[in-house]
């Protein structure tokens, strides 16, 4: 993909995500806030918990985490005793709502509007710890240069933790609940999916929006990226649970599929 239609798509998204924002204020901002005002307060779940405290450690190390959203999980991160911690997200508005959060919880915590792509070169070679979290990368046109970006973002040595949604369930229709759930698209698609209408991921509802653009990637794209941008796969994991909160009913299928996967993996 060319750089010229790579940064159309995310410009059309900043502008899809700052339209969002409203809604997902609405539907949990007020109870995250209040939620960070308890001290160490901790967003993540078991596993990213688990990852990030045993698996990596997290004391005293610098952390980044690319398209933050809110900050809600950075901010997590810095409560469970990382060092210095920063957060990028392409929405400004959703960035307002981190600094808000941050402040409740008086969390000292980077937080930045920017595209991922165009971080800026300041911030080259100054953490521990790269964290890519759930609806990042099906944002990302090109996962190429995406993980470039945490390359050169992290110190040599230096971790990444993917924590994502798995890539199959782009097959599938989300709406009903039928079982099995019926298939809607291919695995090797390659276009990108353009939607007007798009679900508000905590209320299950849906919303007009301007133009927003979603990209499937399949594993071997994941891992070629990884592997392309330096970095030796350490660990990696599937999980018959939902990270998404839009496939949720799936984990209640009869013969559970692959919902979400953690990957860990080294800078060289």
């Amino acid at each position: 993909m060319n750089p010229e239609r790579s940064k159309a798509y995310r410009d059309a998204n900043r502008l899809a995500w700052d339209a969002a924002e409203p809604g997902h204020r609405e539907a949990r901002f007020l109870k995250l806030l209040e939620a960070f005002r308890t001290p160490g307060y901790n967003y993540l779940d078991g596993i990213a918990t688990r990852v990030l405290t045993e698996r990596i450690g997290l004391a005293g190390k610098s952390v980044v985490q690319l398209a933050c959203n809110n900050g809600r999980e950075i901010l997590s991160v810095r409560n469970l005793g990382a060092g210095r911690c920063a957060g990028f997200d392409i929405s400004a508005k959703f960035i307002a709502e981190g600094h808000e959060l941050a402040a409740a919880g008086k969390i000292e915590c980077e937080l930045a509007a920017s595209d991922v792509y165009e971080i800026p070169r300041t911030f080259d070679g100054q953490f521990d710890v790269a964290f890519v979290s759930v609806g990042a990368l099906i944002l990302m046109p090109h996962l190429d240069t995406f993980f470039s970006v945490p390359a050169r973002l992290l110190r040599p040595g230096g971790t990444l933790f993917l924590y994502e949604r798995h890539p199959l369930l782009d097959m599938f229709d989300w709406r009903g609940e039928a079982e099995p759930p019926p298939f809607a698209q291919s695995y090797f698609r390659t276009e990108p999916f353009e939607f007007k209408q798009v679900i508000n991921y905590w209320t299950r509802e849906e919303y007009e929006t301007p133009p927003m653009y979603v990209f499937h990637h399949k594993l071997a794209d994941v891992f070629n990226g990884v592997i392309g941008a330096g970095f030796r796969v350490d660990w990696f994991e599937e999980y018959p649970h939902d990270i998404s909160e839009v496939y949720a009913h799936f984990s209640r299928l009869r013969f559970p599929m692959p919902l979400s996967y953690a990957l860990t993996a080294t800078r060289g």
